[in-house]
């Protein structure tokens, strides 16, 4: 069977990630290493309607709100009936979103209220779905925290691990791999006597590590589960039907029935794919319009995920390793073509994106060091197919992730082990009221942010056009640089869209060669003498299309242009979110 395609009759997806912890937390001066009583947290209350309006506005569709099942942490809450978390396996005071403590529960820190955490979530989805966006929450299926206990499941669900048989490293009846006879004993400080961590038999570590001894370095902080493949001889174990995959299910069915829009689904080649072929099926029979989508590190795997069900996967080690390498390590841009052959006939399901909560900023000094050099990135990133654009909260203000925050430490990224409070979006954020004074090149930069983004949707071209690659052509053109320029057409029946973006330092007068061969693909005809419109500055004039001719254009450095043609003349009409 084919991989499935997406209907690209939908709007394209414009996916803004924001971690609620971080996003409305609006202490003035954290401290390094603080603890919640500190530095706080925020709380899903404060995401309100002006900021999701806001979001809106940049041109998103869906917020993934990132970490808000409960996970481990160090604060307190025994007096809300939740136990405490050892904290020698919690990294950092925040802990890691991603060693869920219990599945059926928000997490206690994002409450302004404790024990109505799971309405304030509720509400939270509501306001969103008023704001005209869709909810997307992360699904952890392959590891759970070291200390996982659900005091808010259902009734007659029973806790993962219940019922194991922790004398059998592995066993296809139990939850967990086992290390029997062995204490865990990982390369990190366990502490002494009453206050120490202490588990026996030892469970495997979430990155598949299957002793009792994980390094500093390894998921030591989670335990992996256990879908019914024996780890020492690869034999599966699918029937009868392993508890794991039951449990699993019904915490899809869950957090489904509370009206979210889909799943980001974490580390999905670390579970059998015969899961995914089982489970989304069942998921989408009852509610058919929730999407699926796979952070997923090998492409080899992708065509298979997409046919098991999988509505979007992470172009991660294609096009974002391509991109990052254009910037930092001096590649071509002639690479980029290999990115799209790679995934040809896919590129509808590929999510892209410059940032998210693994990556380091772009604005980093880790990586482009500069803000302001993401337009070529950009505008490729997020118009070279019909598939997802994915935005890391602050990146539209050009946040440079320079802070140590504790745990995570200067990396480049922004952490997800600290309680912390972000300048960049506390002082745009101004508690709410999304009016905080920008520096004019910050303005600029979501301006130029929000222009992109909306143009992905408003034009039709883009949510739905088909592409044609010019790079072949341009190789031995003297008026090109195949190394630091990349050209490429988008086109419907109706428009014809013409991209040219600059990776070079230097403004660059660009001559683009266009075959008759293009013209004829896309069935668009060719010597047009119209009013053209840059979408980008909004300049419109009179411009030719002809194979005969290369097409003309300046582009500014780390910037494109995006350039409009239509079978009839255009207006020099701007766009009404272009306007000032």
């Amino acid at each position: 069977m084919p991989p499935k395609q997406k209907t690209l009759t939908t709007p394209k997806p414009i996916i803004y990630q924001l971690l609620p912890r971080l996003f409305t937390n609006y202490c003035e001066a954290p401290v390094v290493n603080g603890p919640i009583t500190r530095n706080g947290s925020g709380k899903l209350n404060d995401i309100n309607s002006k900021i999701l309006g806001e979001i809106k506005k940049l041109g998103a569709t869906h917020v993934w709100y990132t970490g808000v099942i409960e996970h481990s942490h160090d604060a307190d809450y025994t007096a809300y009936g939740i136990p405490r978390d050892n904290p020698f396996v919690v990294k950092g005071h925040a802990g890691s979103p991603y060693a869920i403590t219990d599945y059926y529960d928000i997490d206690p820190d994002l409450a302004e209220n404790v024990p109505d955490r799971i309405k304030e979530f509720e509400a939270l989805v509501e306001r969103t779905h008023k704001a005209g966006l869709k909810v997307i929450i992360d699904f952890v299926p392959n590891h759970v925290a070291r200390q996982y206990r659900s005091d808010a499941k259902p009734a007659g669900i029973e806790d993962l691990g219940h019922g194991d048989n922790t004398d059998m490293f592995f066993s296809p009846s139990n939850n967990f791999y086992y290390i029997p006879r062995q204490q865990f004993a990982p390369h990190v400080n366990l502490g002494t006597g009453s206050d120490a961590y202490v588990e026996f038999p030892a469970k495997a570590s979430g990155n598949d590590c299957f002793n009792a001894f994980p390094c500093a370095t390894d998921w030591y902080d989670t335990a992996k589960l256990n879908y019914g493949v024996d780890p020492a001889n690869g034999s599966h174990h699918f029937d009868p039907i392993p508890s794991t995959w039951m449990k699993m299910l019904h915490i899809l069915r869950y957090w489904a029935a509370k009206g979210i829009d889909g799943f980001r689904c974490d580390m999905v080649h670390m579970v059998p794919l015969e899961f995914w072929q089982w489970a989304i099926p069942i998921v989408k029979s009852n509610y058919p319009d929730i999407v699926f989508i796979a952070e997923i590190y090998d492409v080899a795997l992708y065509r298979p995920f997409i046919a098991a069900g999988f509505d979007y996967l992470y172009d991660k080690v294609n096009l974002y390793d391509t991109l990052r390498a254009i910037e930092c390590d001096n590649h071509s841009a002639a690479r980029i073509t290999s990115c799209w052959q790679t995934v040809d006939g896919l590129g509808a399901n590929m999510l892209n994106f410059l940032e998210n909560h693994d990556e380091q900023r772009f604005a980093s000094p880790f990586y482009a060091g500069d803000a302001s050099r993401v337009g070529a990135s950009l505008v490729v990133s997020s118009m070279i197919s019909t598939g997802p654009m994915m935005i890391y909260m602050g990146q539209e203000l050009g946040e440079p992730g320079t802070d140590a925050e504790g745990y995570s430490g200067h990396d480049g990224r922004t952490t997800i082990f600290d309680y912390w409070s972000v300048a960049t979006l506390r002082n745009w954020l101004a508690h709410g009221k999304c009016n905080g004074a920008l520096p004019a090149p910050t303005k600029a930069l979501r301006d130029f942010y929000k222009t992109v983004l909306n143009l992905c949707n408003s034009e039709e071209v883009l949510r739905t056009g088909r592409f044609f690659d010019l790079m072949y052509v341009n190789y031995d053109n003297p008026g090109f640089n195949p190394h630091r320029h990349y050209a490429f057409l988008r086109s419907t029946p109706a428009e014809l869209l013409l991209i040219v973006a600059n990776f070079g330092d230097s403004r660059s007068d660009v001559a683009v060669n266009i075959p008759q061969h293009a013209f004829a693909t896309l069935d668009f005809p060719e010597g047009i003498d119209s009013q053209a419109c840059e979408m980008l500055s909004g300049e419109v004039k009179s411009m030719t299309l002809s194979a005969s001719e290369p097409f003309r254009t300046s582009v500014d450095a780390h910037s494109a242009v995006v350039w409009k043609f239509k079978r009839q003349r255009i207006t020099a009409i701007r766009p009404q979110y272009m306007k000032k």
